[in-house]
């Protein structure tokens, strides 16, 4: 079987450099062999966070930890104030960048244009985007279908032009994000078989995580079944304990 691939974000999280080199150990601590674990934290503390990897992780021995980051800009250098781009990052070990989260397209205004630029900048350079699509609660009223249509449609302003490239989509209903209502397991799945059809063409195989208000109690509803290939979680991730029961629900 496949391993899942359960993927914490930070956000604006936690508190100081101390506290994330301590969550990060706690973190690193979980041996679960049926699981891959990816920690997407906020860029100033992708640093101290990449010398513990290192001083953690055993020579010559392959980890099931990495370190990931939040966002991304789609320029490598110039005069972009506060942009970072995926050179950058990858110069901590970074090779998994998440891109148009709802919380970046909300708060930041990013438009599917701007994801595009992003989507198109990490592939070209040989990274792994984490896409993140999902409708909101209006749509999602309207019925599946209409969910389906919507996430398809973001697919494909986010994807136009794209090279092909190593891509992981992470499928977050809006509305489940931070609501502590998680979409229902049969909706996640068929979903996540929508997104694989859409993009099986052009990128073959395509993981998609599930993301919405993910804990240690409902994680496994989801990151059990077939067509689920793992999490994205949020809120949980800053617990340790909570976290470890997500990365063992597997």
């Amino acid at each position: 079987m496949a391993k899942k691939l359960i993927a914490a974000n930070w956000k604006e999280n936690p508190g100081s450099a101390k506290d994330a080199v301590r969550l990060f150990k706690a973190v690193a601590a979980v041996q679960n062999p049926r699981a891959d674990v990816l920690i997407c934290a906020p860029f100033l503390f992708l640093e101290p966070l990449a010398d513990t990897y290192r001083r953690l992780r055993p020579a010559g021995r392959k980890s099931r930890l990495a370190l990931g980051a939040e966002d991304v800009f789609w320029e490598e250098k110039g005069a972009f104030t506060g942009g970072i781009g995926p050179k950058m990052l990858a110069s901590f070990g970074v090779r998994h960048m998440l891109i148009g989260h709802s919380e970046r397209r909300k708060w930041f205004r990013e438009t599917d244009a701007m994801v595009n630029r992003k989507a198109k900048q990490v592939l070209q350079d040989g990274f792994t985007a984490i896409l993140c699509v999902g409708e909101p609660r209006t749509v999602r009223k309207k019925g599946s279908r209409a969910a389906e249509a919507f996430v398809r449609a973001q697919l494909e302003k986010d994807l136009k032009g794209v090279p092909k490239g190593k891509l992981i989509v992470a499928y977050e209903p809006i509305w489940a994000i931070g609501s502590g209502e998680g979409a229902r397991p049969e909706d996640a799945a068929t979903m996540a078989r929508c997104i694989k059809r859409a993009l099986a063409r052009k990128f073959g195989k395509v993981k998609v995580l599930y993301g919405g208000s993910v804990d240690g109690k409902t994680a496994r509803n989801y990151v059990t079944l077939k067509d689920i290939d793992g999490a994205l979680v949020g809120g949980a991730s800053l617990k340790a304990d909570e976290f470890k029961k997500i990365i063992n629900s597997i």
